[in-house]
């Protein structure tokens, strides 16, 4: 199956700081909201093909005992080597209908039935990101607009571990999306094809650099 990145999400305990950071750089804030069952809040940045969001629990009792458990998100926040990185996928054709990785079903309580994520079953393994796939979303039209902070270009993911499983293996092939070994959980944001030139290291606030 054919893949292609449609966000990804940073989870963190700075949200207002991190995303106050984002928004005195100049990128376009859209609207947030609660995840039911889910015990988390976002802040979203959008782009003409996909967004950047942040992500943080808002409740962690929700968190951890509602139908989200599994995805075990404060322990993403608090574990030092966790990864707080979440890809979220969809499919650009209509060819192949299964699931491109092996994993399990997250039915969401903002979601209604069917409708429902599969999450990568390397979702156990803290050292790697998240993996989900939205089966129920069909091939998308994304068109990259021509500008400061319009379009993804290229998501860089470095991971610690010395081994990635199948599933991390698998999202290498997916579109606008590179899967890396490095020495600390990183996410660099390439944008408008870097245009400008310049780039942002946005640590301590967030394991992200921005190029554009």
């Amino acid at each position: 199956m054919d893949l292609e990145l449609d966000h990804i999400f940073i989870l963190t305990d700075k949200p207002k700081e991190a995303g106050d950071l984002l928004v005195s750089m100049g990128l376009g804030e859209s609207f947030s909201r609660d995840h039911k069952g889910q015990g988390t809040s976002n802040r979203r940045f959008m782009f003409s093909n996909g967004m950047l969001e942040i992500l943080y629990v808002r409740d962690s009792e929700e968190s951890n005992n509602g139908p989200a458990r599994k995805l075990r998100l404060p322990e993403r926040i608090q574990k030092e080597n966790a990864s707080p990185f979440g890809i979220v996928l969809t499919r650009t054709n209509d060819l192949k209908l299964g699931m491109p990785f092996s994993g399990w079903k997250y039915q969401p309580d903002y979601f209604e039935p069917p409708n429902a994520f599969h999450v990568g079953d390397n979702s156990e393994i803290l050292g790697e990101p998240l993996c989900i796939y939205v089966p129920f979303v069909g091939p998308v039209s994304r068109i990259e607009e021509i500008g400061t902070f319009k379009s993804i270009s290229n998501v860089q993911v470095s991971v610690l571990i010395g081994n990635m499983s199948d599933t991390l293996r698998i999202l290498q092939s997916a579109d606008r999306l590179e899967i890396a070994l490095g020495s600390e959980h990183m996410v660099t944001l390439t944008l408008d094809n870097e245009r400008s030139g310049l780039s942002k290291d946005l640590r301590p606030v967030l394991p992200l650099i921005i190029n554009w």
